[in-house]
């Protein structure tokens, strides 16, 4: 089966566009034919995308989210596929948290995604219909550290539930894709301090591998579009098998 042109006439935005998961999945809507609406707080984290157009605006300035969907809008129309892949943590114990952390974690994740979703939904209107797609985390399944990211991500997912379920009738759908960790320039913070981390990290994936962006994006792919259009409401892991088990307790208590 070839997926050239599944999304040939229509649009995607993607926030957080110039990121390494950003990238990828700006390269496989454009490969398939999409116009891609490229979305990031600076205009130099996208240089080199194959964007059709890009738009600039801060996920945690609350205020210009309704001009900012309005831009994107007058410039681009009203998007078939919405991804919301923006996000960020540095908070990454709970005795790392502070009242600062908190809210700039939770805002950026959590709040000022719903900000944006919520103002472009008010701009679909009632008879519009289109698929929202949120990228969230395994950290919103169970407990990997990150605990205000974590409880964002959470949100995030039963956000997305309530979109899917108090809008489906309008003919929109929305579906979470929580990945487990993936090699992108997120993690040099932590392999800057222990370089050993990237061995550390097979051991606790029942593939033996963390996931690459590009498998990450296949999934959003599949559930943006046409094939997954009685999905709806689904939280779908891309994570090696992390959220399945504790592979370690196996190895190392079970003898397995």
């Amino acid at each position: 089966m070839t997926l050239e042109g599944e999304f040939s006439g229509k649009s995607v935005l993607v926030t957080g566009a110039g990121g390494g998961l950003g990238r990828a999945l700006v390269d496989i809507f454009s490969t398939r034919g999409a116009r891609v609406i490229a979305c990031d707080q600076s205009r130099d984290a996208m240089v080199g995308l194959p964007a059709a157009s890009t738009h600039v605006f801060d996920l945690l300035d609350r205020a210009v989210m309704p001009d900012a969907v309005k831009a994107i809008v007058e410039q681009d129309g009203l998007p078939d596929v919405v991804v919301n892949n923006a996000g960020w943590t540095r908070a990454e114990t709970m005795a790392a948290l502070s009242l600062d952390s908190i809210e700039r974690e939770v805002d950026l994740n959590l709040t000022g995604v719903m900000a944006f979703t919520n103002a472009m939904l008010e701009a679909m209107g009632a008879d519009a219909k289109g698929a929202f797609v949120f990228i969230s985390s395994v950290n919103a399944i169970s407990h990997f550290g990150n605990p205000a990211y974590a409880a964002a991500k959470s949100g995030i997912n039963a956000y997305a539930r309530a979109i899917a379920v108090e809008y489906g009738r309008r003919g929109i759908r929305a579906n979470v894709v929580c990945p487990g960790s993936i090699r992108t320039p997120a993690w040099d913070h932590r392999i800057a301090k222990d370089a050993s981390i990237p061995g550390k990290l097979q051991r606790l994936y029942p593939l033996g591998r963390i996931v690459n962006a590009t498998e990450v994006a296949e999934a959003v792919a599949f559930l943006a579009s046409n094939r997954a259009s009685g999905i709806t409401g689904a939280v779908l892991p891309v994570d090696a098998g992390l959220t399945a088990g504790c592979l370690p307790f196996i190895d190392d208590i079970l003898g397995g």
